[in-house]
């Protein structure tokens, strides 16, 4: 029970008394003589609890505790907890502490055990109220500040420091997503977070505004190569975490995105700097990707030249990705069921066709390791099919695949594309390939339904 007390009294046995009884539990206590001695006590510390007693001279219990709470809000310190002593026996005196927000209320001279307990019972309920209210404010995933509480202390420092607010995007997040799942892309951002953690200062602030955006504060950095070294390090940083996560043959173009404005430079109002670094965000995106924009005075009214052009250009921006990748999609389930039912409906639509194909992996031979010849295989199927075919890994060892517009006499010279290319591999005869076909026409002239 290693709590630090504190306990603040203008009378020398009241203090011997308190630090005598609660060092026999354990207990840590710094004995201060005056309200005065606290509040410089406070500048550098950080303890537990405070007993604080009410009738002092010069400044008595609840200026003192004014003045701390002034004190701890000023320098955004959390609120020690506070228990009143004192040797008075009227319930208004007690009535006063508790309004002024007292934890507690004690009379002197005091029981041992009733000190002891109610010490311990304040603490408690203070640490359980500062869990709660942590939970309130942090982004669980993260760890950084969840959006509300992040803009409260982003709007308080653009008024108040010189620096850059920063709107971070990952690229193409929603391929990670796609392809390897909502596990991977939630083990991606917090990869990322770490990366964006290992990259600030104290005084930084960061906080999660969306799925995949971030929002940052850098106190002091108002210089553009500062800005660059930044970005570069994350890139650079996350693309390692992204081989790391997904092998170093992912494939998948996923990176950083920054827009930037600059405080005071550009303004010191919060709503205004949002939205200049928002506009030099996507001057990024418009541009490859993977960089940074500082806004430039003016950006605002050129891209609001025509709204309705504008409006356009953000959504194609938004749904789409640098870059499509060669070969078909292994897409997750979610993703998967939402193509396959458009494509369907689509060829219902314009009367075309749709061939289906699930292929099985089984070992032959015993020590073969059958997950890195899945892996393998799922390599080949997506290097060998089209842009518009789909894959679903339906089982560990099998793969749905959906090829649409596909004859069903074309499909022998499929599967034989995907087999010569599996047969480069080395495998032979280690590993078994099997597959069935399911063909689907919705022209008139053919007869086979589903």
């Amino acid at each position: 029970m290693a709590y630090w007390i504190v306990a603040v009294d203008d009378e020398p046995l009241s203090l011997k008394n308190a630090r005598e009884q609660l060092n026999k539990k354990g207990m840590r206590v710094s004995c201060l003589r005056s309200g005065k001695e606290l509040l410089t006590f406070m500048e550098n510390n950080d303890p537990d609890l405070i007993l604080l007693d009410i009738l002092m001279p010069e400044m008595d219990g609840f200026e003192t505790y004014r003045e701390l709470r002034k004190f701890e809000e000023q320098n955004k310190k959390t609120k020690t907890p506070v228990i009143f002593l004192t040797g008075e026996s009227s319930s208004e005196i007690e009535r006063r502490g508790l309004r002024a927000g007292a934890s507690d209320f004690i009379h002197k001279p005091f029981d041992r055990d009733v000190l002891v307990n109610r010490i311990i019972n304040t603490i408690t309920n203070s640490k359980t109220i500062e869990t709660l209210t942590e939970e309130a404010t942090l982004d669980k995933l993260t760890g950084f500040l969840n959006k509300g509480s992040g803009t409260e202390r982003v709007i308080s420092l653009c008024s108040e420091r010189s620096g850059t607010l920063m709107i971070f995007d990952l690229d193409n997040f929603k391929l990670v997503n796609d392809i390897y799942g909502h596990d991977m892309g939630d083990r991606f951002l917090e990869s990322f977070s770490e990366v964006l953690r290992h990259n600030v200062r104290s005084e930084d602030v960061i906080c999660r505004i969306g799925g995949d955006e971030f929002m940052a504060f850098f106190v002091d950095i108002t210089e553009e190569e500062a800005v660059r070294s930044l970005v570069a390090r994350l890139n650079d940083q996350l693309d390692e975490e992204a081989a790391v996560l997904m092998g170093s043959d992912h494939g998948l173009p996923v990176g950083i995105s920054v827009g930037c404005a600059f405080v005071p430079e550009h303004s010191d109002d919060y709503q205004v700097l949002f939205q200049y670094a928002d506009s030099a965000l996507y001057k990024v995106k418009q541009n490859d990707k993977h960089g940074y924009a500082i806004y430039e005075l003016g950006d605002i009214e050129k891209e609001n030249v025509d709204d309705f052009d504008s409006d356009l250009s953000r959504v194609i921006r938004i749904i789409s990705e640098r870059d499509e990748g060669k070969g078909a999609m292994l897409l997750g389930q979610e993703a998967f069921s939402w193509n396959y039912r458009f494509i369907i409906r689509f060829m219902k639509r314009y009367n075309g066709v749709v061939n289906r194909l699930l292929f099985q992996i089984s070992a032959v031979e015993e020590g073969v390791i059958l997950q890195e010849a899945v892996s393998s295989f799922a390599d080949v199927i997506r290097g060998t099919l089209r842009k518009s075919d789909i894959i679903f890994q339906y089982r560990p060892n099998q793969f749905f695949v959906v090829l649409p517009n596909l004859q069903e006499k074309d499909t022998p010279g499929v599967v034989a594309r995907i087999m010569n290319a599996w047969e480069s591999l080395g495998y032979d005869d280690k590993v078994k390939i099997e597959y069935r076909d399911s063909f689907l026409s919705f022209r008139k002239e053919d007869t086979k339904e589903q």
